[in-house]
């Protein structure tokens, strides 16, 4: 019973967080956009220490709940591991294996370093909700939007606009071969030997893992009932169970509730720990309770000063229609070379967003304006920045500072949205139209939500010259309007440069 509602909860978890990335229409955001904040470590860096506490009393209490229900990318893995055994034909397939200690807290203390380091894009490669984002964003995103396109082509054949068109197209290539050699690297694993990745790579897993080996709740072994027959260990997925000792190594277990269902003797129960199985715990490093002698301690004293550190410190793109009303063929834009990126509203400056953010792309998704993107940057790769080629950044749009769960993007009313600060727009005299063709345009102050660009005569002193854009930069918010609507081709005669430290106007 307590393995089939662990495993309606995940499926449910799995299903909704899945679903928050490819919903176009944020009808899922409205009920359930607060699974994300619920991840652990997008908790910590949001500081949201309610979530954290709540969290780690939960692995004291029930063991590694976490990671068997509400991580999407571990049960993404239990599902790969299930399809696995179904193709082998093999009910028991898996092993006990020591712990890989060193390899786990190195990885810890790896990803600790580059979080405080404000390498946040590196972090963002081990963080597991972080890779499940990329995931779906990247592969999963692109074919349900076809799927939904071709249903609102055929809908319309119909005679029926129910469901709206949405525009299919490659935000960033490295992201996507990011998330191509992350599926395949855990889908390897996962395939031939269960949970390895989260017992051996995921930080997260590592972390949780210290404050389990001291759940309340923990599957226990009754050596008086068990007859050595090993079905246990062959059922457990994270390879945690030693059948010849009657020991289980309780910092790897993730409380799957697998081995209770293999047991035919009744062996193994979920329930309290005892000060009898206390006082014999298991040493997943050396395979003995002597742990003061144990060549783990090093290991675990650098994991317990990172694990503070932490806490504390803390595919291929649509076509899209090429010609102009059937005659001239339309030149894309390009993206300019922006001195300093621009990073979305609410995010206090880029070494906040980039200190913060852990690249889930969840903003990325639900952007309906398709303003933001992964970087391309190595200093800040798959970290969200804005660009305008496609759409501008429209003041009363909120979107992204509602779905964050990292606090990297705050919280803002439309108020607040409009008024920010991001950039200012920077006019390219030698692109503009009334300077090189000789005739009017306007298309950029007729556009602007604020009023920060006057039309003035190119001369002075001739009231009836073309008129060129002049910007009052205190006024700009850096919205992007009259870069992404000006007709100049591929790049703009006006174009926005990012600000260090947004403002407030």
């Amino acid at each position: 019973m307590l393995r089939r509602i662990r495993i309606l909860l995940a499926v449910v978890c799995l299903l909704l967080i899945t679903g928050l990335f490819l919903d176009f229409t944020g009808t899922l955001h409205s009920w359930f956009g607060w699974l994300p904040k619920l991840q652990f470590w997008p908790a910590v860096l949001a500081l949201n220490v309610g979530v954290v506490l709540f969290l780690l009393l939960l692995t004291l209490l029930c063991g590694r709940i976490y990671c068997s229900v509400i991580c999407p990318l571990g049960v993404m893995q239990d599902v790969i591991s299930h399809l696995s055994g179904l193709r082998k034909k093999k009910k028991f397939r898996f092993s006990y294996s020591p712990a890989r200690n060193v390899l786990r807290y190195g990885v810890l203390v790896f990803f600790v370093a580059a979080t405080l380091a404000g390498l946040g894009s590196l972090a963002a490669l081990l963080a597991p909700y972080s890779a499940f984002g990329r995931i779906v964003h990247s592969l999963l995103a692109p074919l349900y939007g076809w799927g939904n396109n071709l249903l609102a082509g055929w809908a319309e054949a119909q005679g029926s606009y129910v469901f709206a068109r949405h525009e299919v197209w490659l935000r960033s290539i490295p992201t996507l071969v990011v998330a191509i050699i992350t599926l395949v690297l855990l889908f390897i694993l996962a395939w031939r030997s269960g949970r390895s990745y989260c017992n051996t790579i995921c930080p997260v897993g590592t972390l949780l893992g210290f404050f389990s080996r001291f759940s309340l709740l923990r599957p226990v072994i009754d050596v008086s009932k068990c007859n050595g027959c090993t079905l246990c260990s062959r059922q457990c997925k994270a390879s945690c169970i030693d059948p010849v000792h009657h020991r289980i190594d309780y910092s790897r277990c993730v409380t799957c509730m697998d081995c209770l269902g293999a047991c035919k003797h009744g062996a193994i129960s979920y329930r309290f720990r005892t000060k009898a199985a206390a006082t014999e715990e298991y040493d997943s490093v050396a395979c003995d309770v002597k742990l003061a002698t144990s060549p783990a301690d090093a290991s675990r004293r650098l994991f317990l000063t990172g694990a503070g550190l932490a806490l504390g410190a803390v595919a291929v793109e649509a076509r899209r229609k090429k010609v102009d009303g059937g005659l001239a063929k339309v030149i894309e834009k390009q993206q300019p070379v922006r001195r300093t990126p621009i990073v979305p509203p609410g995010s206090e400056g880029v070494r906040h967003f980039y200190q913060h953010c852990v690249a889930c792309q969840l903003c990325v998704s639900v952007c309906p304006n398709h303003v933001l993107r992964p970087s391309t940057d190595w200093t800040r790769l798959m970290q969200p920045e804005s660009s305008y080629e496609r759409g501008y950044c429209r003041p009363e749009c909120t979107k992204c500072s509602e779905v964050c769960p990292t606090g990297s993007i705050r919280l803002l009313t439309r108020a607040e949205k409009s008024s920010e600060q991001i950039g200012h727009a920077v006019w390219i005299k030698q692109n503009c139209l009334p300077v090189t063709d000789g005739v009017s345009c306007g298309n950029c102050a007729r556009h602007c939500p604020v009023g920060a660009i006057t039309m003035v005569p190119m001369d002075p002193e001739n009231e009836q010259s073309p008129r060129i854009p002049v910007v009052d930069e205190n006024r700009c918010i850096g919205c992007g309007a009259c870069e992404h609507l000006c007709p100049v081709r591929p790049f703009s005669a006006i174009y926005v440069e990012g600000h260090e430290q947004h403002h407030t106007i």
